[in-house]
């Protein structure tokens, strides 16, 4: 194994899990999922049945994640969020077949006790506050909270909210790296 388990964790059949992968109390790895590299698994945390993960995703505790979910490379997970895989539950209602289909882009970091409804991408480096109901795809860059979630600004790459002057450009204040803001879209430059 290139991986650490903890003794109360339950990985079921089929998984890959890639190398460097932590895996705390009382979680639950579901058939078929891909794991990549160096990820963390906190505790009592739920990955059903064919979810991706990309390599070095943080997700804290009490995270579920469903069928339907992908996460690229660094994304980060905060305690508590949970996604959705069906737009229109109910108990008595099989709908399996109509699992949505959620990414989450590269960097992009979701808050503690966010619900992510499916079908709603969230963009790169994107930046979901904590108790956010995200109910639309989210830009990249995009700093979005409340309920439901709204846009209110733009984050850098390191996580620091981006102020840009009346050309459209701003700096982040930790990295020194320049974005630019054109037509409700930011690229970095």
């Amino acid at each position: 194994m290139n991986y650490f388990a903890h003794e109360t964790a339950v990985i079921d059949e089929g998984c890959q899990i890639g190398e460097g992968v932590k895996i705390w109390h009382f979680s639950h790895i579901m058939p078929n999922c891909i794991i990549g590299d160096r990820c963390n698994i906190g505790q009592n945390v739920v990955i059903s049945p064919d979810v991706v993960l990309g390599t070095n995703v943080k997700i804290q505790n009490n995270v579920s994640i469903y069928t339907g979910v992908i996460c690229e490379d660094d994304v980060f997970l905060g305690p508590s969020m949970v996604f959705t895989n069906v737009i229109n539950p109910r108990s008595a209602v099989n709908r399996k077949a109509e699992y949505a289909k959620t990414i989450v882009r590269k960097g992009a970091s979701i808050g503690a006790n966010a619900t992510i409804v499916c079908g709603h991408d969230i963009g790169r480096f994107a930046f979901i506050g904590a108790g956010a109901v995200v109910t639309k795809t989210v830009e990249d860059y995009a700093l979005v909270v409340g309920n439901p979630a709204r846009q209110i600004g733009w984050m850098s790459e390191y996580g620091d909210r981006l102020e840009f002057n009346t050309d459209g450009y701003a700096k982040c204040k930790e990295s020194g790296d320049e974005y630019k803001l054109e037509n409700q879209k930011v690229i970095k430059l």
